[in-house]
């Protein structure tokens, strides 16, 4: 039995079971463990494809794992701590049940991406649209800005309901979005040509430096309205 061509779905496997694990700790309103497992999962979901290459052992197996991982990982989990922030936020939108379920959107929103990124052969070297990883981080980072800042403009923001709402739009509608964003892949050693990369590296590691977890969704929104700058200065 070739033991190599089952590592990569192993590591996939892996990713999934930190989707699990966040997803318990959401149910128990412990946001940080939440976050520090989906971030865990999200180094796994990349090394899945990094073993998959190097032992040449890329399957469509592999590929339909890796999208139902993320789906857990990056889709599910997200859409459960937003459904739990409405939970606990202010009702600015009402106190019918059936409000925090808006939070799902992210999911749903997730789950049509991963399944159009399956098909799509344009987003081999690039994205076209936010990565579910990155929205994932996004949402996830929201709680623990909430709960490590002393901002009290900051906490009324993130728990005021239109503002989830908007949130959850926006991400659900971000993810699907026919917007190219850079990939953070260096392939060759060469300043002039990765400068986008490095410059976007050095900001986000100074942001988490001074900032720490307010940093976390600064540097997602940073990271697409760079791409969107890039793209406009490519079509001049």
């Amino acid at each position: 039995m070739n033991i190599k061509k089952h590592i990569p779905n192993l590591i996939t496997l892996i990713n999934l079971f930190c989707g699990c694990v966040a997803i318990v700790y959401v149910s128990q309103n412990n946001y940080l463990m939440a976050f520090y497992m989906v971030c865990l999962g999200i180094f796994f979901d990349f090394f899945d494809g990094f073993f998959a290459r190097l032992f040449k052992v890329s399957s469509p197996l592999g590929l339909q794992l890796d999208s139902l991982a993320d789906m857990v990982t990056s889709g599910v989990t997200p859409g459960y701590v937003m459904y739990s922030m409405f939970n606990n936020s202010a009702h600015e939108l009402g106190t019918h049940p059936a409000i925090p379920f808006l939070g799902f959107i992210i999911t749903l929103g997730s789950c049509y991406r991963l399944a159009n990124f399956n098909i799509d052969t344009r987003q081999t070297d690039s994205f076209i649209g936010l990565p579910t990883p990155a929205n994932a981080l996004f949402i996830l980072s929201l709680p623990l800005v909430i709960s490590f800042s002393d901002s009290l403009m900051i906490l009324e923001i993130l728990t005021n309901q239109w503002v989830l709402l908007i949130i959850t739009l926006c991400s659900a509608y971000i993810l699907n979005a026919e917007i190219p964003l850079f990939s953070l892949k260096i392939k060759k050693f060469s300043f002039k040509e990765n400068a986008l990369q490095i410059v976007f590296l050095i900001v986000s590691i100074l942001m988490v430096v001074f900032l720490h977890y307010i940093a976390i969704p600064l540097i997602i929104v940073f990271y697409v309205l760079l791409s969107i700058i890039n793209n406009l200065s490519l079509k001049k």
